[in-house]
């Protein structure tokens, strides 16, 4: 499910407070929400997840890590 090898890119949107990752080339995919505000981009026809979006980011960061705010 997640053999891909490959480089990891990722893209902050600030006004939107959301951070995209893309594993490997741009493929297409479904989203898989998996709650919390993490959806999981995943190729069906390779059986692999191809990247990750994140809601809130900013937020979780604010309320979670010593010394963020």
């Amino acid at each position: 499910m997640l053999e891909k090898r490959g480089s990891v890119r990722w893209d902050y949107d600030e006004d939107a407070d959301v951070l995209y990752l893309t594993i490997g080339d741009p493929a297409p995919a479904v989203g898989v929400d998996v709650g919390e505000g993490v959806v999981v981009r995943y190729d069906e026809a390779e059986k692999q997840i191809v990247g990750l979006t994140v809601t809130g980011l900013r937020e979780r960061l604010l309320v979670n890590l010593p010394g963020a705010s």
